[in-house]
């Protein structure tokens, strides 16, 4: 797994034959400058939404409160590019909106009136933003409801604002985990860049790639992207590096919350239907028109198929992505070891990279085998090789693993820190051998881990468009990359039935994780 990062930067090392210094002296700024503006935007807008609506939650009580706490998850189901598509069709010139406006003020032209343009920068960040909130607000609700109340008491007795001096500082780690998350989906977007015009890196490494046929140049650009999600993830780290608190209670229970007034009632309500409005129930609205009003005409023989394929991939990457976790997590459990542990993080990295940066060092370490085996073969049997990886599916499911191995991974230490510290201990006490102890004793134990690991996994690769759509094989399509073909085109209409499906694909698993972090409070706060 760690074989297509290396690659990618030994790809970077070859000569790209004076290409770099002319992309340096021509569009490379521009790339950098639109990249850095753009992670700015989204982590911003991601933050206030994020960690408010978290706030909100977790410390009023309000009608409508435990609605809006699975509810201001749901736009995680909703892909980036997917909802700029429909805000550009329901906020353009020729849209629904434009139209009624002209229509109640007897406009004629654009020049009559002055409308913000959808497909720009702050279009680009206002719909990005809409959809990848809810990674801060999940790690900010979670850490929020974590927080001992005996630590806000303290702050109470000495009349200091319990947000601003308790639970934001506290809750930083965990909101700087988010915003990570954040800032890596928002480097490694593609659709959402190309659809609006974006100079990025990621539509340079797609340019540079396939429009130049230079494999060199585009990995130096990726390594680029991936130093700027590194250098972000340093300096966050260094900013706390000396920051640490213990909880010394003998009893954990979560700050009791308020009882909102009619004017707290007000801006609590709007704080979380914002979000969930224009994340989630206006672009799910628009593409539901589209087929009750019969503009969506889909070939349904064809949706069929693509759906079955993404399905497919999807339940297959899940599988192979958590089989793996399983034995990297138990392994090291079962003898731990500082170089199993780090070898264990080194593999689960990917996630880490950008889609396009792995799709270049998937197919660099592809062929490097195919091209190995094939001198095996031919040399020892005299047989031709046309190779197994390069131009197959499998070389998408490998993406896949690679990159979302960190979510399997994750979850599954998460579950094993959380059972009895002799559990592996007592397996092999009784004379169990690994594969005994992983099957009898602890994968039952994680099955919770186990199946909300391989659910994200699930509706991050339905969601997935860049890999997807560099690496399948020639008449192969996604949802997602059929989705994009019809935009691309400008037939919203046509692609409302497959992109209904991805939302849908994801709104079930979503739901699940909400209710997990719901438990994870229960019981630990009341109201007052």
């Amino acid at each position: 797994m760690a074989a297509p990062i290396l690659s990618v930067l030994a790809a970077a090392t070859e000569d790209s034959g004076g290409l770099w210094a002319h992309l340096f002296e021509t569009v490379l700024p521009r790339y950098v400058a639109n990249t850095l503006a753009l992670m700015a935007g989204v982590g911003g807008l991601s933050l206030v939404l994020g960690v408010s609506t978290a706030w909100v939650v977790t410390r009023y009580e309000f009608p409508g409160r435990r609605v809006f706490e699975w509810m201001l998850v749901l736009p995680f189901a909703v892909p980036a590019y997917l909802i700029a598509y429909v805000y550009t069709d329901f906020l353009d010139y020729a849209g629904p909106v434009q139209g009624a406006l002209r229509d109640a003020f007897g406009w004629q032209t654009r020049r009559d009136y002055w409308f913000p343009e959808i497909r720009s920068m702050g279009g680009a960040i206002v719909v990005m933003g809409a959809v990848l909130y809810p990674y801060v607000y999940m790690m900010a609700r979670t850490a929020f409801k974590l927080t001992p109340h005996t630590l806000f008491e303290i702050a109470r007795v000495h009349d200091r604002g319990l947000f601003r001096t308790v639970g934001l500082p506290l809750a930083r780690p965990a909101i700087a985990a988010g915003l990570a998350l954040v800032l890596m989906e928002t480097v490694s977007d593609f659709g959402t860049v190309d659809y609006f015009a974006l100079e990025t890196l990621t539509l340079g490494i797609f340019n540079v790639w396939l429009g130049m046929n230079s494999l060199p140049a585009a990995a130096q650009i990726a390594s680029l992207g991936f130093l700027f999600v590194i250098a972000m993830l340093v300096l966050e780290l260094m900013s706390r590096r000396r920051r640490r608190y213990v909880d010394t209670g003998r009893r954990m229970r979560s700050l009791a919350r308020l009882r909102a007034g009619p004017a707290q009632t007000a801006a609590c309500l709007a704080v979380c239907l914002l979000p969930v409005t224009v994340g989630f129930l206006i672009p799910v609205g628009v593409l539901l028109s589209f087929v009750v009003k019969g503009y969506a005409l889909p070939d349904y023989g064809g949706v069929l198929t693509v759906t079955l394929n993404s399905v497919v991939v999807a339940l297959a990457v899940a599988a192979l992505v958590m089989a793996a976790a399983a034995l990297m997590v138990v392994t090291v459990a079962y003898r731990p070891s500082r170089p199993l542990t780090v070898l264990a993080g080194v593999a689960s990295s990917g996630y880490a990279f950008p889609g396009t940066i792995l799709a270049i060092g998937v197919v660099t370490f592809a062929g490097a085998v195919d091209r190995g085996l094939d001198g095996l073969i031919s040399g020892v049997m005299g047989l031709s090789f046309d190779g197994f990886l390069t131009g197959g599916i499998g070389l998408v499911l490998f993406a896949c693993m690679v990159r979302f191995q960190a979510i399997g991974y994750g979850a599954l230490t998460s579950g094993m820190n959380r059972l009895p510290p002799n559990t592996v201990s007592a397996g092999r006490v009784l004379g169990l051998s690994l594969p005994a102890n992983l099957f009898r004793v602890i994968l039952p134990l994680l099955g919770t881990s186990f199946l909300a690991g391989g659910l994200l996994v699930f509706v991050d690769v339905m969601k997935e468009l860049p890999m997807t759509l560099l690496l399948r094989p020639f008449g192969f399509d996604t949802l997602a990359t059929h989705l994009y073909q019809f935009a691309k085109d400008e037939l919203l209409e046509q692609a409302a039935v497959p992109a209904l499906l991805i939302v849908l694909a994801g709104t079930g698993p979503v739901i699940l994780m909400n209710e997990a972090l719901r438990r994870l409070g229960e019981g630990r706060a009341g109201t007052r």
